[in-house]
C-alpha cells in the first residue's frame, strides 16, 4: 500500500490579550491532540517573536504558530478540526502556508520531519524556509550577542517578504519563519550575505548548537495575514 502524499502546513494565529490564557492551555493540550490526529506524522506548537531581534526580548504574545506535517488528502480535515478552529475563534487574523518540502538539513526533536522532499515545480515559486535549533545553554549570550547583524542583512534582502522568530520556548529552542519572492532571493542572503556567512563560520568554530535545521519549501499556498504583509 502506498503511503499517502504529505505537505507542511505552518499557522500563525494573532490573539487578544484577553485569550492569552487560553494561548498557555492550548500548548499543552494540542500538542498531545495533534500527536493523536489521524494522517500527521509531525507536529509543533510555537510561540512567536517578531522578528526584530531574534531573542528572548522578541517574544509575541498575543501570536503563536504551529507546524505540522499531515496527509495531503488529511488537510482539509485537520483544516477543519477543532484544534484548529478553537485558534480560529479567538483568532483577529490567521495565516497559513502550505508548503511542500524542497531541501532539509538536520534535526528537529531527533527527526528530520521534511525528508519528503519534491523537485522544485515552479521556476519562479515563492519559497519559504524555516530554521530551528537547540543552542547550547552556556552559548545563549554569546549566540544573542552575534544575532544583530545577520538580523540587519536578513531585513536588508530585497527578495524577503517577510520573517519572524518561532521557537517551542523562549530561551534554548529558537528559529525563524521566513517568505521569500524567489529560490534565488534565499539564496543571496544565505550565501552572499557577509554577516551570515560570519554567522556560519562561527556556528561551526564554536558549536552553538546541540541540533539545528534548515528546510526550504516551496509555497503552494497561502491565505491570510503574517505580521504587516498580506499574502498573495
Amino acid at each position: 500500500m502506498e503511503s499517502a502524499e504529505k505537505v507542511t502546513v505552518a499557522y500563525f494565529f494573532t490573539i487578544a490579550r484577553k485569550s492569552i490564557p487560553f494561548a498557555f492551555l492550548s500548548m499543552a493540550i494540542d500538542r498531545m491532540r495533534s500527536r493523536k490526529f489521524t494522517g500527521i506524522s509531525f507536529s509543533k506548537l510555537l510561540g512567536t517573536g517578531t522578528g526584530k531581534t531574534f531573542t528572548p526580548s522578541d517574544a509575541d504574545l498575543t501570536r503563536w504558530g504551529m507546524v505540522v506535517v499531515v496527509d495531503q488528502n488529511r488537510l482539509a480535515d485537520f483544516d477543519s478540526s477543532s484544534i484548529v478552529t478553537n485558534w480560529r475563534k479567538r483568532s483577529t487574523s490567521e495565516f497559513r502556508a502550505v508548503l511542500s518540502p524542497l531541501s532539509s538539513h538536520g534535526l528537529w526533536a531527533k527527526t528530520n520531519p521534511f525528508d519528503f522532499t519534491s523537485a522544485l515545480s515552479t521556476p519562479d515559486a515563492q519559497i519559504a524556509a524555516i530554521t530551528r535549533a537547540r543552542i547550547k545553554w552556556h552559548q545563549n549570550f554569546r549566540f544573542w550577542g552575534a544575532v544583530p547583524p545577520v538580523v540587519t542583512d536578513l531585513h536588508n534582502s530585497p527578495g524577503l517578504i517577510t520573517a519572524i522568530g518561532i521557537g517551542e520556548a523562549p530561551i534554548g529552542l529558537q528559529g525563524t519563519f521566513s517568505l521569500w519572492k524567489s529560490a534565488a532571493a534565499l539564496r543571496d542572503f544565505a550565501y552572499k550575505g557577509q554577516a551570515h556567512q560570519v554567522a556560519i563560520k562561527q556556528t561551526e568554530e564554536i558549536g552553538w548548537y546541540s541540533e539545528e535545521l534548515f528546510a526550504r519549501f516551496e509555497v503552494l499556498e497561502l491565505r491570510g495575514e503574517i505580521s504587516a504583509t498580506r499574502a498573495k
